[in-house]
């Protein structure tokens, strides 16, 4: 999918752009527009069809976010959510020069499900997509930076963007843009890096920080911003810090009567508490790596999810477990264990124990085996078809022909 973004090899822009520095690609060196993620007329099923709720969408203009009454409402008998779209509400706001912003689309629209999780392949950080409907010679936010990097797609019509240097390098979640309105003020005085119109078709990537404002033209323009949450060597070593939890001489309390308000005393202690964190890094380096790297793992199939199951489909495909031809769950993440004389399937959310004998089966799938209950390895037929319907009731495969991603 990064090919869909961006149109230099996958290795010149890791190297080059990356973090570093924005692209712009035209739409002539791209495979071809962005019309199959959302077009004007998808954006007007969302609204008017969907049933889409706050905090799905929400409206702004000139810098502001408009109150949530301002465009949902009840929805009538039968669905008496208070939060869902009011497209009327919606109509009202948009014509009065409002910017739509649906959020989460990666949760609500099959064709960006599908970019997203093959963009998160491509990219190996958490991603998702949120959309702006800007109406003509419109603009819903000020200058400002995001904590995340994003690819902009336009998807419809036209929108001046201009883009500055950062004010601050690599701003985390806790670093907004809204804590440094002063020197953003100040830097888009300068001349901006990129000043240009995006027509549709156009891709823009944006590292996290860079200073940038955008503007409709005298047509609706519509694009997507899709996020990337990158994973940072900050978090790298916050999961490091975090495994030390269960080290009891890092839990113990500081000793009593330090004055807290004295920097050379706190200074001091801070001094020998890293000379003491230091040696646990020297001497158990490979078991703190380890409970690290489990913990980073962990988040990130948190904050990706792996592909919808089908719970209907899937029913189906139990009863006919023995035929069914499978495959592991894609974005799924788990860690096999052997303990005893079973096999511990551990997932983010639950730990599956298997009878030994099913390791290998459950190994080769979870390393790209597709498989039936005849070609399973280690197993016999009837064997490999109670272990394929025990997947398959866990969520951990599914049908090839039911399979996404």
């Amino acid at each position: 999918m990064l090919s869909r973004c961006v149109a230099t090899d996958t290795g010149v822009f890791a190297t080059e752009y990356w973090g570093r520095k924005p692209l712009l690609t035209r739409t002539t060196a791209l495979p071809r527009d962005f019309s199959d993620l959302l077009s004007p007329t998808a954006v007007d099923e969302l609204i008017a069809e969907r049933g889409v709720r706050a905090p799905f969408i929400r409206m702004a203009k000139t810098g502001d976010v408009l109150a949530r009454s301002c465009y949902t409402g009840p929805a009538g008998f039968g669905a008496e959510m208070p939060d869902q779209v009011d497209s009327a509400k919606v109509l009202a706001e948009f014509a009065a020069g409002a910017t739509i912003v649906l959020q989460g689309l990666h949760r609500l629209w099959p064709p960006l499900i599908d970019f997203v999780r093959g963009l998160t392949d491509d990219l190996g950080h958490p991603v998702q997509a949120n959309a702006y409907i800007t109406p003509p010679d419109a603009q819903g936010f000020e200058h400002h930076y995001d904590v995340h990097d994003v690819f902009v797609l336009q998807a419809a019509g036209e929108k001046r963007w201009t883009v500055h240097e950062p004010v601050r390098q690599h701003p985390l979640d806790s670093q907004p843009w809204t804590e440094h309105r002063d020197a953003i003020t100040a830097r888009v005085r300068d001349a901006p890096i990129i000043d240009t119109v995006l027509q549709a078709g156009n891709a823009l990537y944006l590292p996290r920080g860079w200073v940038h404002s955008a503007r409709s033209l005298d047509t609706t323009s519509i694009h997507l911003t899709i996020g990337v949450s990158a994973l940072t060597y900050l978090d790298v070593v916050r999961a490091v810090v975090d495994t030390l939890a269960e080290d009891e001489e890092f839990r113990k309390s500081l000793p009593m009567g330090i004055d807290a308000t004295d920097r050379s005393e706190m200074a001091s202690t801070t001094s020998k508490v890293m000379a003491q964190l230091a040696d646990a890094l020297r001497e158990r380096a490979a078991d703190l790596s380890d409970a690290a790297a489990a913990q980073l793992s962990d988040r990130h199939s948190q904050r990706t999810r792996p592909v919808a199951v089908r719970p209907l489909a899937t029913m189906d495909a139990m009863t006919a477990a023995g035929t069914k031809r499978v495959r592991w769950r894609h974005g799924l993440i788990g860690t096999l264990e052997h303990l005893g004389g079973q096999v511990c399937l551990r997932l983010p959310d639950r730990t599956i124990t298997f009878p030994d004998s099913c390791a290998t089966a459950v190994e080769a799938l979870q390393h790209g085996l597709v498989a039936d209950a005849e070609t399973l390895p280690g197993l016999d037929h009837a064997d490999a078809t109670v272990l394929i319907r025990r997947l398959f009731r866990e969520a951990v495969v599914v049908a090839v022909e039911d399979a996404q991603g």
